[in-house]
């Protein structure tokens, strides 16, 4: 774990050196070239960072807390609030997980094509949420199959 937290360090570093603080992608450019992968690297990185930084708090604040509350609606309140915090840790803990495939699908030149039609996903769905797979188009399709794949 800290090779690998040495390495997005080391590449965030990179990455920031590249990039003047401006810089946003634009569709003036060619699409995914090296500045633009630079560019989503590092916001990639910076949210992996910032995912592993509130799991830390969880932690410190599950340690924390007392085991046995004495009053039965206080315990019960806390045991509620722990089962919220610890499922959106989970849902964090699949995000990193996807933020690792994107990281890897960059290093590959894959990085901000469909997987389905092989297509651009485009800019704006990119930096609106990094870790897209599929175009608009093709995630709609995705989901339509999925809600009717469910209702049978």
């Amino acid at each position: 774990m800290a090779a690998e937290a040495l390495s997005d360090s080391e590449i965030l570093a990179k990455a920031n050196k590249a990039l003047p603080d401006d810089y946003t992608p634009s569709d003036d450019e060619e699409y995914m070239n090296e500045r633009q992968q630079q560019f989503f690297r590092k916001l990639l990185i910076e949210w992996k960072h910032s995912l592993h930084t509130e799991a830390g708090g969880t932690l410190q604040n599950l340690a924390d807390a007392p085991l046995r509350e004495p009053d039965l609606a206080d315990r019960a309140s806390s045991e509620t609030d722990w089962g919220i915090e610890l499922r959106t840790r989970d849902r964090q803990r699949k995000l990193i997980a996807k933020i690792d495939a994107a990281l890897r699908r960059i290093d590959e030149g894959e990085y901000g094509y469909c997987e389905v039609s092989g297509d651009p996903i485009g800019l704006q769905r990119l930096i609106a949420r990094p870790v897209a797979t599929m175009t608009v188009e093709a995630q709609e399709a995705h989901e339509r199959r999925e809600k009717i794949s469910r209702n049978d």
